[in-house]
């Protein structure tokens, strides 16, 4: 076993890899700097400005703060923190509790809800949030031209899909109406178990319609931003920092834990890694973020904390291009993979290898298997489709993200598809934002993704292969996968729909392979509990910043 790196390599490592991606601009590294090592100005920790309560590490620069729009958990989090929904997260839990909404009544046949917004709910500019401004928020999330990748999460509601697809114009016909100004009415296409946990998600959040209507794309930039959640967006500096101030007129306030939060886009965990251990930093957030060739030594400090969540680490084909639209060739990619390898090699924090897509320990599920290792069936299903031994296989490329830990997996596909199948693959490495709108337009050949489940229902994880899914970004579109969840859904019978959505997953992962799951996601985070309180750990990942707190 290697020693863990000494800080001032570490310094070195993080700095150079600035240098490189240009984020921070330095004089040459040289003995000059091992007095002052420790002392030295990051992005995000301006000398002059007053340090915040709480300093998160969050990975990626965010592409948008939008809730209609941002697909990323980096986004995600932050945009909770602005903006909430009729329900909100349960730090404890991570299941839906009331939020804009103090309660909530079902019809006996679990297709209507009625919603009762809080009285003390007001926007940060002092007018009250009603039930008018959910009835906009939801329509513009359905709206084609937001063309948010979460609208199907609004496809249970009724002619919601229809309305996203642009098969009824007229807004009025969605299964939404304010009967006053504090109460909703909901209507869904058939009894939806997971609904409640739908409204606490981001894209639900609730959105300030004359700011966007006044300044358009524009208007998270708009002065005194209007919003409903914990915190107001004070300042956002690119590559530096998020800067969020507690919102005094937010209905819970008096629970806020923090009254400044800052947030920072480090995507190298090099320099993650050192802005914690000189203390600048509070928290780290994900695994990403995590040295894996220190995650042997730094998995046994006791401020990394270890817990499972339902994530998948998978890899997605562009079934549009030539040859991966023949399922004889995406088999054979995915037969050529030993998941196995690289959990043990390279991920080295207890994951496990993916033998299906959604993870274990999702309710009221079991899931069926995907492909496994079979090498020989991989290379013959490729000399089947034209390409024995890899021979006459058109150059390809493999899309990733620029964190080292997607880039050690990518490595270690590109030696396995040229050991089994006798194909070179190129690595495609890209800045978050540019790999995210990349994925989005369908300029890749194979691409590294993940999921994190929004709730605890298989279906989170199932619903973003269906056609018309904005998250589906495979060109993969099965009538039958569609009709099945469909089916599964309207189910009251947990087996009955359980049958169903097993059948779906069946076609996903081993019949018309569009993806190929590699391992399943363990939480790793990095903050001393003796300082910091208000993290629990949740099968969903979800963490309300409002709720954690820096002990005095």
């Amino acid at each position: 076993m290697q020693s863990a790196p000494n800080a001032l390599y570490r310094i070195k490592r993080a700095f150079r890899f600035l240098s490189q991606v240009g984020e921070f601009k330095l004089l040459r590294l040289s003995s000059l700097w091992i007095p002052v090592c420790a002392s030295l100005v990051f992005p995000g920790c301006a000398a002059k400005e007053r340090r915040a309560d709480l300093v998160i590490l969050n990975g990626a620069e965010p592409e948008s703060l939008d809730p209609a729009i941002v697909t990323g958990q980096p986004e995600m989090r932050i945009a909770l923190a602005l903006f909430e929904g009729l329900a909100r997260f349960d730090p404890r839990t991570g299941q839906a509790a009331p939020g804009l909404a103090q309660n909530w009544e079902k019809s006996a046949d679990g297709r209507t809800y009625t919603f009762h917004l809080r009285t003390n709910a007001l926007w940060s500019t002092k007018d009250p949030i009603t039930a008018e401004d959910v009835v906009y928020s939801w329509g513009r999330l359905l709206k084609p031209s937001t063309a948010a990748g979460y609208a199907g999460q609004l496809y249970y509601i009724k002619n919601g899909e229809a309305f996203n697809n642009g098969k009824i114009k007229d807004a009025s016909q969605l299964g939404l109406r304010a009967l006053d100004a504090r109460t909703l009415l909901v209507e869904l296409n058939s009894p939806t178990p997971f609904f409640i946990e739908l409204c606490a998600s981001p894209a639900l959040a609730v959105v300030p319609r004359q700011a966007i209507e006044q300044h358009g794309d524009r208007w998270l930039r708009s002065p005194a931003l209007p919003v409903s959640g914990a915190y107001q967006l004070e300042a956002w500096r690119i590559h530096d920092k998020i800067r969020l101030r507690k919102n005094p007129l937010y209905w819970d306030g008096a629970q806020t834990q923090n009254e400044v939060v800052d947030f920072l886009p480090v995507e190298s965990a090099n320099l993650a890694m050192n802005l914690y251990r000189t203390h600048q930093a509070d928290i780290i957030w994900d695994k990403g973020l995590i040295p894996t060739e220190l995650m042997d030594v730094l998995s046994a400090d006791p401020d990394c904390h270890v817990f499972d969540y339902l994530g998948t680490y998978f890899f997605r084909f562009n079934v549009r291009r030539k040859p991966l639209d023949d399922v004889r060739v995406r088999k054979a990619f995915a037969l050529s993979v030993d998941k196995n390898r690289i959990v043990e090699k390279i991920t080295k924090g207890g994951e496990q290898a993916a033998h299906h897509f959604t993870p274990n320990g999702v309710a009221n599920y079991k899931p069926p298997q995907a492909l496994g290792f079979d090498p020989n069936e991989a290379r013959r299903l490729l000399a089947e489709a034209g390409y024995p031994g890899g021979k006459g296989f058109p150059s390809f490329q493999y899309l990733l993200n620029a964190k080292k830990l997607n880039e050690q997996i990518a490595i270690e596909l590109q030696e396995m598809w040229r050991k089994e199948l006798g194909i070179t693959i190129e690595l495609r490495q890209m800045e978050w934002k540019v790999y995210l709108a990349t994925q989005n337009e369908m300029d890749y050949d194979l691409s590294a993704s993940s999921w994190i489940g929004d709730y605890n229902d298989p279906n989170t994880f199932l619903e973003i292969f269906l056609g018309h899914n904005g998250n589906n970004r495979t060109g993969w579109n099965s009538e039958r996968y569609d009709q099945l969840l469909r089916d599964g859904n309207m189910q009251v019978d947990p087996r009955q729909r359980e049958k169903l959505l097993q059948e779906a997953e069946t076609l996903l992962v081993r019949n018309e392979i569009p993806i190929v799951p590699l391992w399943f996601y363990k939480g790793i985070t990095f903050f001393n509990d003796s300082q910091i309180e208000g993290i629990y750990f949740n099968l969903v990942d979800e963490h309300p910043v409002n709720a954690i707190r820096k002990k005095k």
